[in-house]
């Protein structure tokens, strides 16, 4: 079951500027979903509209199994959201920010000291939110988010500008959320390096237009794509000129040589030469696709 769809969303800033084109999300319920793409790709604005911060001007958008249009206050009561940097009265403490929004949620005061220990900030007493680290804030923001119990939580970059540490914290703390709490969340970034410890399923958007969407093992399967065998030897300029004989045209990256993609016997045909023109192989691998090489490849395509 989906927790949110949206069909054919998209959207204008002006009328010369398609910030988004027919964008067709499909988060499922109970997963965590990361929407990716290079800055200024249409992530932020899809997320805008997604919580009626942006008016909706073409395609549709369904939470919880009913359209936005008509059911906004009821949708929104269930989901908790950080979009682009964390909304905080800095002279107040984590306390007092929590006891504001408890009176606008009209949740149980119980829920503040909850969601405080929920995302490792117990203790921070007296002090003011001003004074904490980037962490902290991300952290607090996220307590926040989850004040009333989402059902679906909304992370616009929430580790952005934090230190590797950080970054592993919220990561830790957003699959605990998931997987203790059975909350939906959707968080984009720009780096999948960043979130692919953590994410089950991945749409990936480029200049406004959806390039990638499905699970993170579909997203992985492309990895097993044979792009060059890489053979290393004593003497690469002669084994340049055995290869380019039989029509291949091989490139050098350090000490190896590269050739596209071959069969098995004409990888031992190569072998063979070598070998009968004295030239030693020291390696014959493989080389696949990484994750990263992949995302790189669907933005650049």
């Amino acid at each position: 079951m989906y927790c949110l769809t949206t069909t054919n969303l998209s959207h204008q800033f002006s009328d010369n500027e398609n910030v988004l084109n027919d964008i067709n999300l499909q988060v499922i319920e109970g997963s965590i979903y990361g929407f990716l793409g290079p800055n200024a790709a249409g992530k932020t604005t899809t997320l805008k509209l997604l919580l009626g911060l942006l008016k909706r001007q073409q395609g549709e958008i369904s939470i919880f199994g009913k359209p936005f249009e008509g059911n906004r206050v009821s949708i929104l009561k269930n989901i908790g959201s950080l979009i682009e940097s964390p909304s905080i009265y800095g002279h107040l403490t984590a306390q007092e920010n929590l006891d504001l929004l408890q009176k606008i949620y009209q949740c149980p005061k119980a829920r503040i000291q909850e969601v405080l220990n929920l995302v490792g900030l117990p203790g921070t007493g007296k002090k003011k939110a001003g004074q904490f680290s980037l962490g902290m804030k991300q952290r607090l923001s996220i307590a926040i988010a989850l004040l009333h119990n989402p059902a679906l939580l909304i992370l616009d970059e929430p580790t952005n500008g934090l230190d590797p540490n950080g970054m592993i914290e919220i990561r830790e703390l957003l699959s605990k959320l998931n997987h203790e709490k059975g909350i939906t969340i959707i968080i984009s970034s720009h780096l999948l390096a960043e979130i692919e410890k953590l994410v089950t399923h991945i749409g990936v958007i480029n200049k406004g237009k959806m390039v990638f969407q499905g699970t993170l093992d579909e997203l992985r399967n492309k990895q097993k794509e044979l792009l060059f065998i890489a053979f290393e030897t004593n003497d690469n300029d002669r084994a340049i000129k055995i290869l380019s004989n039989e029509n291949i045209h091989p490139k050098k990256e350090g000490t190896k040589l590269l050739i596209p993609s071959v069969s098995k016997n004409e990888i031992a045909n190569i072998i063979q030469q070598f070998v009968h023109n004295n030239i030693e192989v020291y390696e014959a691998s493989p080389i696949r696709n990484d994750l990263e090489a992949i995302f790189m490849n669907l933005i650049k395509n």
